[in-house]
Formats: C-alpha cells, structure tokens, sequence
C-alpha cells in the first residue's frame, strides 16, 4: 500500500506566487532560462537553474552554481518572500488550461515505495540527467520541483478536495501562458488522517512525469541514510514531494515525429510502400487530426494523409500495440532506417503542445515528412508500468506543466 504523507510545505506569500511560480527547470536551455530570468526577476528558475546568475564562462553544473540555488532559496525564505507551515499538511493544486481543470494532491510519497515498485516507472533515467537534480536536492537542502504521479481515482479522496475547493485559495493567479493555478491548503486534522487512510488503501502508484526527478530525489534520501546510520525512517529525507492526480482528469497530448529524409526513396515510392503497410486515404487538411487509438495521420509534399494500422500487425502485449511502438516497427525502423530514435538525428520529436501546424512548418525547412499520433491514454501507461515494462521514448506528452517554486520541501 502507497504511503502518501502530508508535509509542512514552504510556499510563496500570495502577493508573490503569481512571479515566483515557474515551468520545470528541463523545458528550457541555458540562454532560454537567462532570458526568463531577467524578464522576471522573482522567477524561480534563477533556483532551478542557478546557472541564470552566472556568465556563461561558468559550467552549467559547476559546484558554485548548485551554491547559488542554495544562497538564494533561503535568503528568500529568510526574507518572506516564502511562508512555512506550522504544521505537516495536505494541498489542493488546481491547474485550469484552455478550460480544462485537473486538480492534484500534493504531498510526499516513500523512497522505500519507489524502490519497492508501489510506485511504478514506465521511463529509464539517465544518470548524467540525475546527477543535476541530486547535486540541486543536495545542496539546497530541498525539493523543489515536484513529481507528477497519478492514481486511479478514489471518492473518498475526491470528496475531501470537493469540499475544500470551496473555500477561498491561498494562491490564485493565471499565469503569462493563459493557465490558471489555484492553492488550497487541507490542514484540518480529520481531513488529514481521512487522506492518508485512503491512499493506504491504494496499491499501486505511477509515475506519469518527471522520472528524473524522481529518480534524484530518491537517491538523495538513500545518500541522507547513509550519512545518517541512525536515522528512523521519520525523516523528511525519506520522502519525496509530489503532485497526485486522479486518472481521470489527467490529460495527455500527442507525441509527434518528424523525419528529415525517406531514406533515399522519392515522394512517390514512399506513399506507395505506405500504402502497402496501412490503410491510407488523403483528407483534407481541417481532416488532418487522428480521431481514435490505432490511426495516425502523415503529412508529405504538403498533403495530409489518414493512417490507419491493420488489425493484423498489432500484437498482444501492452508495449507493442502502442501507437508509437506500431510506426515504430512497421515503418520507421524497416523502411526509414531509424533503428534508435533516441540517437537518430534523422528524426525529431514535436510535442502536442506546438500543434500540427508545427509539423508542417517543419517539414517547409528541415524535414521531409511529419507523423501525427493519438494520444497514449493513461490506462495505457498504467498497463505497461503494471507489467515492469518500459514506454518507448517520447510516448507522451503531458499539459498542463506543473509550476516549480509553489511547494518546497525542506529534506
């Protein structure tokens, strides 16, 4: 059984979150990061990405830059631009996108239940990846980006977060981007104990974004006990912070593919061997968007094509039958020749957020053709993580991004 267990968080003061909050430190570059910073100054990525402060002689992860995060983080907290719980809590985190709203918990989940697969991957991480987050979450002493878990959804905890939404926010704004965050704290004792009984109840946890967070996290608290041989399990490096979702408000989008050339064929041979490998109709271009799991839509020499995979090719194992791992095997490793697309040049991936459009940009300036998928669905992802399995690389796409800097956790 999951232990999901409150924490007293420190969060921004009202007046402040609406400049503090900010997209994950991954979903920019260096120069991109800078850019944010000195357009808003208060933003959290001048912590999440310290490197900010620097000039760009000084290496992105060179230990000064992880002592910045950490100088800065508390001399915030120092001066109020922070506040901190008296005591552990539960929160209500309210995302609202193009009115959509997806409501999360959010709390700290065990490192023995990552390790124990309560808490299920569906990623590998890469330890170069890893180390960033480990030397930031050791050094600040802190947790600052959370996890996005989900959960099959569960009345009792629904019900709780009902009746608390109904009270006034401590943080409500919108941010530069058009989505809306919304902050309740859930601090009364009974609506406590009623929270963590029902996750006990709850038996399998899943990763649906942030692995390497995850991941970093965990080893922090594995290096904490090491350090600390007497520790008791108490401790707050024994968790890690999270948001947790219900299944069924979470969104997923399309994970699209582009690829520079056909590996040496014309225009033309290559729409005749798709058309031997898929069901294949031209549409119109306000057509072009996949209706339904098992089609895909492709865009060459400036025509939409529908896709559709023959009932024949789809095999009987939660990884295989994925759309993403269908176009995979059936057409971009035999006929493309991309064997690896996690090393491949010849193939980019565009997130739904970008939308098609995007894809016809690129095919006018680098690439040749451009992929359009359906969206993996959650219950998909709960299938292969409950079968120990891995997705394949960019499988999914998740909005809306959570905002660092709204919840630290102190370790």
């Amino acid at each position: 059984m999951a232990v999901i267990r409150p924490f007293a968080a420190i969060r921004p003061c009202d007046e402040k979150a609406h400049r503090i909050a900010a997209l994950p430190y991954d979903v920019y570059n260096r120069q991109e990061a800078k850019a944010e910073v000195e357009k808003e100054p208060e933003s959290f990525l001048k912590i999440d990405r310290a490197e900010t402060q620097f000039d760009d002689s000084v290496d992105t992860y060179a230990p000064e830059v992880y002592r910045r995060a950490h100088d800065t983080l508390w001399e915030m907290v120092d001066r109020g631009d922070f506040v901190r719980d008296s005591k552990p809590c539960y929160y209500i985190y309210e995302l609202t996108m193009d009115g959509r709203t997806q409501t999360g918990i959010v709390a700290c989940a065990s490192i023995d239940d990552y390790r124990d697969g309560v808490i299920k991957k569906h990623e590998n991480t890469r330890s170069d990846k890893e180390q960033d987050r480990i030397n930031h979450v050791d050094t600040c002493n802190a947790q600052t980006g959370p996890i996005y878990l989900a959960y099959r959804a569960n009345p009792v905890i629904s019900s709780v977060i009902a009746r608390v939404k109904a009270e006034k926010p401590v943080n409500d704004f919108v941010a530069p981007d058009g989505i809306s965050h919304k902050v309740w704290v859930i601090g009364d004792d009974r609506d406590i104990e009623t929270i963590c009984n029902a996750f006990d109840g709850i038996k399998e946890i899943y990763i649906a974004d942030g692995h390497h967070r995850a991941a970093s996290a965990v080893k922090v608290g594995f290096k904490r006990r090491q350090e600390y041989p007497d520790y008791d399990g108490s401790e707050e490096f024994n968790f890690f912070m999270s948001v947790l979702f219900p299944d069924e408000e979470l969104m997923i989008m399309d994970y699209n593919r582009v690829v520079k050339d056909l590996n040496g064929l014309s225009d033309e041979e290559f729409l005749e061997k798709m058309k031997e490998l898929f069901d294949v109709e031209a549409v119109a271009r306000e057509d072009r968007k996949p209706e339904k799991a098992g089609s895909f839509a492709m865009f060459l020499n400036n025509q939409w094509y529908r896709c559709g995979f023959r009932e024949k090719d789809i095999p009987d194992d939660p990884v295989g039958r994925l759309d993403v791992s269908l176009l995979q095997n059936i057409l971009l490793a035999p006929v493309l020749d991309i064997q690896d697309p996690k090393t491949d040049a010849r193939i980019d991936f565009v997130g739904g957020i970008r939308g098609l459009d995007e894809l016809e940009k690129r095919c006018s300036e680098d690439c040749r053709v451009a992929f359009a998928m359906y969206p993996t669905s959650i219950h998909e992802l709960f299938d292969v993580a409950d079968a120990g399995l891995l997705m394949p690389p960019k499988s999914t796409w998740f909005e809306p991004k959570l905002r660092s800097g709204l919840f630290i956790h102190e370790i």
